[in-house]
C-alpha cells in the first residue's frame, strides 16, 4: 500500500530518482492508489485518521483519543461484543443509550471515492446517524477499503447468506458542509476517529 509506506518513511529507489515536476493545472487528476484517496478525501473532510501496524498500536491510539477528550469512565454507545472484549479496561460502561459520549464501532466499508464510513443495521441496528451520539470512533482494517459505494454495497450484499441488512447509510459529514447527496440523507456533523490497522 503505497500511502502507508510513505507514513513510515520508507522511499523506492524510483522515488529518489524520479525529479519533482509541477502538474499542469489543465493534465487531468492522476489516478490515486485506493489508500491514498481514502486518507486524503477522509482527512480533507476533518475525519481523525489513525493508522496502526498491529492491536497494541490500536490499544495505544484508543487511549490517547480517551486521554484526550476525557472519555475515561464514560457510557459508551456500542453494540458489537467483540468490540466490547478488546476494549475491556479502559473503564467504558458499554450500554445502547443515545446519552453516551460517544459510538464505538466496526463498519462495512471504507470507501475511496469520498472519503465515507459505509455503515449497516450490523453496527447501528435501525437508529438513523442523527440519533447516535456525536462523537465515534470506527475500528476498521486496510482490508475493508473498497474504491466507490457501490463496491461496499456488493460486499454487504456477498456477505449476507439470508437477507441483507437493513439501515444501509454512510458517514461522510465531518465539518459542517451545504453539499449533500442521497446517500447523506439524514446524516449529521459527526466528530470522527479512525483507527485504521493493518491485515493486508
Amino acid at each position: 500500500m503505497g500511502l502507508f509506506k510513505r507514513l513510515l518513511g520508507k522511499k523506492s529507489k524510483s522515488d529518489e530518482k524520479a525529479p519533482s515536476k509541477e502538474r499542469s493545472k489543465y493534465f487531468p487528476e492522476q489516478d490515486l492508489p485506493t489508500d491514498e484517496k481514502f486518507t486524503r478525501n477522509f482527512s480533507s473532510k476533518g475525519g481523525k485518521f489513525l493508522y496502526c501496524l498491529n492491536w497494541k498500536e490500536v490499544a495505544e491510539a484508543f487511549d490517547n483519543i480517551l486521554l484526550e477528550n476525557d472519555w475515561y469512565e464514560q457510557e459508551v454507545f456500542c453494540m458489537d461484543t467483540a468490540l466490547m472484549e478488546k476494549f475491556d479496561g479502559y473503564n467504558l460502561n458499554f450500554s445502547q443509550s443515545d446519552k453516551s459520549c460517544f459510538v464505538l464501532s466496526q463498519c462495512e466499508s471504507l470507501v475511496a471515492s469520498n472519503g465515507a464510513i459505509l455503515l449497516c443495521s450490523n453496527q447501528i441496528k435501525e437508529k438513523k446517524l442523527s440519533e447516535l451520539p456525536a462523537n465515534i470512533i470506527i475500528f476498521a482494517t486496510t482490508s475493508q477499503l473498497v474504491e466507490t459505494i457501490s463496491e461496499g454495497l456488493h460486499l454487504i450484499k456477498s456477505r449476507s447468506n439470508k437477507s441483507i441488512p437493513t439501515n444501509i447509510t454512510t458517514i461522510q459529514d465531518f465539518e459542517t458542509s451545504d453539499e449533500k447527496d442521497f446517500m447523506s440523507y439524514g446524516s449529521s456533523t459527526k466528530n470522527l476517529y479512525l483507527l485504521l490497522m493493518e491485515d493486508l
